[in-house]
């Protein structure tokens, strides 16, 4: 992919690698006390008053087909104009856009609208993961997520809307974040309902974009607290969990305003026809992390059946409501298939030590349950996912909203990959590419309220785009950051293709593979200070294992 900036051709090539940068002006901006610092931003191009991508194909997140060839002009941070310049293998020289001061001839790659994840958690040195967030930050990136909803970081909201607003004046490799706290770390447990529409109130004040619920509030302070939130113009979601599902299912949370859910806890349980509560083993403890998540494998089998009166009752009044799923399948990936994921490949190169260790079965560490994972286990996740996904297509297919998050940061889960998992096991569930696209941008967009503004390839919006030497609807392998296997036919060699090439966000282009080199970088330093060898880390302790 042949690059020209003018008149600097030399220059713009050098930092379009990597290799230099012009720093960003200087913010005034008070900073809120971070848990790691975030460094300046090191990589990225432009904006330029006038940038052309040409010769490109175009997915423009709508749900239509491919388009193109075209060439893309952005100017500074908006897209301009989509210049048609023929067929497939007949381009007119005369169509072609008119030079810019920076240009990039992509020679047949795929555009997509920079890539929504609506279910995030910023991590850092000081959380358990005892990661830097720009690891996280950077992961994100070069994988093309340019927006992100994050979802509750257990740090107060400062600190993330300084994050925020570093990142809206481009002063850091990161996304755009929307701010969701948890409802129970706003201000600590509520006890009542004035509590909770007061907190509610603080959290907008404070620059909270929405809430997310979660955990055990009371059922007068959870409905107040939803009220409060609609009231306010504030968005909302939820993680129905356990201690609260029995009056709170998604039936009862959707009619008082909630507008997405994460997951599926809540769902099966407003289909249930024979029953009121979960059917828990007599000696159930919900803090038992394999307990909890063991009996959930089993939940949805608890439920109607699919295409049932009331699986078909609860689909409707949920489509009527124009409720959101956010479901996260990569989330709970590990749990049907603990060996896939534990060993997939991009741990050796790009899971941080410190990550690893908080993966390790622990009776502390979120999602780290893997005590004596079992077949049966696996088994019953297996059904789960079966129906699970049978519930979020025909909503998909009936003209519900499904939106890609992906929930990193535990449970083997990588942050960027991740995601592309997610947009796979999309399409395992019945999505077409086109739909898993369309999932992944402008029903994201729609979901935070930014549609006018991202989502979608359209002259006026943003420049947040993803840039791909592939065809990611013939293969979505090749958005991961380790890309796909391919035989080389004329030389017999197996060759890595793949990866996203460039994400541009307010039109600054990333080299997405320069951003994945450095996250590789910090991967290999973190190991090497602690003395161990490149390559795939052991999930037992070293000093334990033996072969039988």
């Amino acid at each position: 992919m042949a690059v020209r900036s003018r008149p600097i051709l030399a220059l713009a090539a050098l930092l379009l690698s990597g290799s230099a940068l012009a720093a960003p002006e200087a913010s005034n901006a008070p900073a809120a006390q971070a848990a790691d610092p975030i460094p300046a931003r090191n990589q990225g191009v432009g904006p330029f008053q006038r940038t052309v991508l040409r010769h490109v194909y175009m997915i423009d997140g709508t749900g239509a087909p491919a388009q193109g060839p075209f060439d893309i002009v952005l100017s500074n941070d908006r897209i301009a104009e989509i210049k048609s310049i023929g067929a497939p293998g007949a381009i007119n020289p005369a169509l072609r856009a008119a030079p810019g001061d920076h240009e990039i001839d992509l020679a047949g790659a795929y555009v997509m609208p920079g890539f929504v994840d609506a279910h995030v958690h910023l991590h850092s040195l000081s959380d358990a993961q005892k990661v830097p967030s720009d690891y996280i930050l950077k992961l994100w990136m070069a994988h093309g997520i340019t927006s992100v909803r994050d979802l509750g970081s257990g740090h107060p909201i400062e600190w993330l809307a300084d994050i925020k607003a570093r990142s809206a004046r481009n002063e850091i490799v990161a996304p755009r974040i929307d701010i969701y706290p948890m409802f129970h770390q706003i201000r600590g447990p509520v006890n009542d309902a004035a509590t909770a529409r007061a907190v509610i109130q603080e959290a907008k004040k404070r620059g909270a974009d929405g809430i997310k619920f979660i955990g055990g509030a009371p059922e007068d302070v959870l409905y107040a607290a939803l009220d409060e939130t609609k009231k306010l113009g504030l968005h909302s979601t939820m993680h129905h969990a356990q201690q609260l599902v029995a009056y709170a299912n998604v039936l009862g949370t959707s009619g008082a305003g909630l507008e997405s859910m994460e997951h599926w806890y809540g769902l099966p349980e407003a289909m249930f026809t024979d029953q009121r509560i979960q059917a828990f083993p007599t000696d159930f403890i919900n803090n038992d992390e394999q307990m909890r998540f063991g009996e959930a494998g089993r939940l949805w089998a608890q439920a109607a059946e699919p295409g049932s009166e009331q699986w078909n009752k609860v689909m409707d009044a949920l489509l009527e409501r124009g409720f959101t799923l956010d479901p996260t399948f990569t989330a709970y990936l590990t749990s049907r298939d603990f060996m896939r994921m534990s060993r997939a490949q991009w741990h050796a190169d790009y899971t941080m030590p410190a990550l690893w260790d908080y993966y390790r079965p622990s009776r502390t560490n979120h999602g780290a349950y893997w005590f004596d994972w079992t077949t049966e286990h696996e088994m019953a996740w297996k059904d789960n996912y079966r129906r699970w996904m049978r519930f979020v297509n025909d909503y998909k297919n009936r003209g519900g909203r499904v939106t890609v998050g992906s929930d990193s940061g535990y449970i083997y889960n990588l942050y960027g990959f991740g995601y592309i998992q997610e947009m796979e096991l999309l399409r395992e569930a019945g999505f077409s590419p086109l739909e898993v696209i369309h999932a992944a941008t402008q029903e994201g967009a729609r979901l935070l309220g930014h549609e006018d503004q991202i989502g979608t390839i359209r002259v006026g919006r943003k420049a947040d785009l993803v840039v791909i030497k592939g065809n990611p609807l013939a293969n979505m392998k090749l958005l991961f950051g380790t890309g796909s296997i391919r035989l080389d036919d004329a030389t017999g060699k197996v060759d890595r293709v793949g990866g996203v090439d460039y994400t541009i966000k307010d039109g600054i282009i990333y080299d997405a593979k320069a951003l994945r080199a450095e996250v590789r970088a910090m991967v290999a330093r973190q190991k090497a200070e602690r003395g161990m060898p490149p390559g795939i880390m052991t999930i037992e302790n070293a000093e334990a294992s033996t072969l039988p």
